[in-house]
């Protein structure tokens, strides 16, 4: 009999409730297993929430992200295009999943690169690597963001590739966002709480962190890196602030007072760009919000 791992689950979180609710006082339990203890924890319940629960919850986006890659990718690749790979954790099922249709029916595809990491993922799925030098003009570009409002703005930048991102998308005749469910809100911020990233030049991020403020209020930090000493370094050499917001904001003029101010190189805000935006739900639907709809 296959026993799903949903099942599993389900019957260990029945398990714990059933003991909590059997004993008064659960401290730690030793069991022997191969001569070695299992330290079970005092509140079990809390346990599997943090355990269990947030395994299930990655598995449930991981599966969002599959369906909307690849339905976009079903829907919009053809063979002879040139395709913009976007960055991030989304795009790898994108890009499995134009290698797989490439496999089999040959789209003779050029592959333009938005970071290291597109560029690597182009190579290892034996995809033919492209570059603006050879290719300005993109046919379709795919990419994830980090939340898309109602009228399909987006910030994007989380990963640290917004400018080579936004200029693939400039230069895309089509624009497709590719996101598990969690990234569709009704106004930017009400998920995402990391900020708007702007890439600057590291001389300047001291003034733009002072001017940024000054014009906009809010927070301007300096992002750090988690595995290094210091900043993060994008792919172009620069620093990146994230200007942490409250409440809804006027997009176009956020936009313009940031991009307005020397050093600044490119901000994290697409706006009016996207063509349409691929939402993916755990259980294979996929909701498709377009431009003007």
């Amino acid at each position: 009999m296959h026993v799903t791992k949903s099942v599993l689950t389900n019957l260990l979180r029945n398990l714990i409730i059933s003991v909590e609710s059997h004993t008064e006082k659960f401290s730690t339990l030793s069991l022997p297993v191969q001569r070695k203890a299992v330290l079970l924890p005092t509140n079990l319940s809390s346990y599997y929430q943090q355990h269990f629960l947030k395994s299930n919850m990655a598995e449930d986006a991981e599966a969002g992200k599959i369906a909307a890659a690849n339905r976009a990718v079903d829907e919009n690749i053809e063979q002879g295009q040139v395709v913009g790979i976007g960055s991030g954790s989304t795009i790898v099922f994108a890009v499995k999943r134009i290698a797989e249709r490439n496999k089999h029916a040959n789209l003779n595809l050029v592959c333009i690169p938005t970071s290291f990491q597109a560029r690597q993922l182009i190579a290892e799925h034996g995809l033919t690597l492209g570059s603006l030098e050879t290719s300005p003009v993109i046919n379709v570009a795919i990419d994830g963001a980090d939340e898309v409002d109602d009228n399909i703005n987006l910030i994007k930048g989380g990963g640290g590739c917004l400018m080579q991102e936004k200029i693939i998308a400039s230069c895309a005749k089509k624009l497709f966002i590719i996101a598990d469910n969690r990234k569709n809100s009704k106004v930017l911020g009400t998920t995402w709480k990391k900020g708007i990233p702007i890439e600057i030049l590291p001389m300047a991020y001291k003034p733009l962190q002072l001017k940024i403020m000054e014009l906009l209020g809010g927070n301007a930090q300096l992002r750090m890196a988690a595995r290094k000493a210091g900043p993060v370094v994008t792919d172009n050499g620069n620093f990146l602030i994230d200007w942490m917001f409250d409440g809804e904001q006027d997009w176009d003029h956020v936009n313009k007072t940031i991009l307005n101010l020397p050093g600044v190189i490119e901000t994290g805000l697409f706006l009016n760009m996207t063509t349409a935006a691929y939402f993916g739900s755990p259980d294979g639907s996929v909701v498709v919000r377009k431009q003007n709809a």
